[in-house]
């Protein structure tokens, strides 16, 4: 061991919350990033999509699963396009405030995104009839690939 993971194995044992957050392994959210439900629809070299469907009072949501190496945090929305050979179609988040979870163990982020879509949208992702997908947020934009 070297002096200073002693060091602050030493100071996490005193009390100090700044050195116990960095001796802290993150569980809850690594087993959230193992254990997502629903399909993988895309991935890129930043991270992968998953999506469910959830039908309720009569609207159809996709819950979208982000995996990834950056934040997708938001206080404005975001909103999917999918681009198809003729077309595109833009999905816009039915809530604003996006959060993001870290995971220490892995090194990355999970965010979870829900947007309302029609049962048309929902046939062209459930059986992947996109070219790509563009993740876009107040930070910026994540280009995804088909996952077949």
């Amino acid at each position: 061991m070297n002096f200073l993971k002693i060091k602050n194995m030493i100071l996490a044992a005193l009390g100090r919350v700044k050195t116990m957050d960095k001796l802290h392994v993150d569980t809850y959210t690594e087993d959230k990033i193992q254990n997502i439900t629903g399909i993988k629809i895309a991935t890129a070299k930043e991270g992968q999509i998953w999506v469910s469907f959830q039908d309720l009072n009569g609207f159809l949501f996709m819950n979208a699963n982000i995996i990834s190496k950056t934040s997708l945090k938001s206080n404005k929305g975001a909103n999917i396009i999918l681009s198809t050979n003729n077309e595109t179609i833009e999905l816009v988040s039915d809530e604003k405030v996006i959060k993001s979870e870290f995971s220490n163990v892995s090194n990355n982020w999970i965010t979870s995104v829900s947007f309302i879509i029609n049962d048309n949208e929902k046939k062209l992702i459930k059986f992947r009839a996109f070219d790509s997908m563009n993740y876009v947020h107040k930070k910026g934009n994540l280009a995804f690939m088909v996952y077949k």
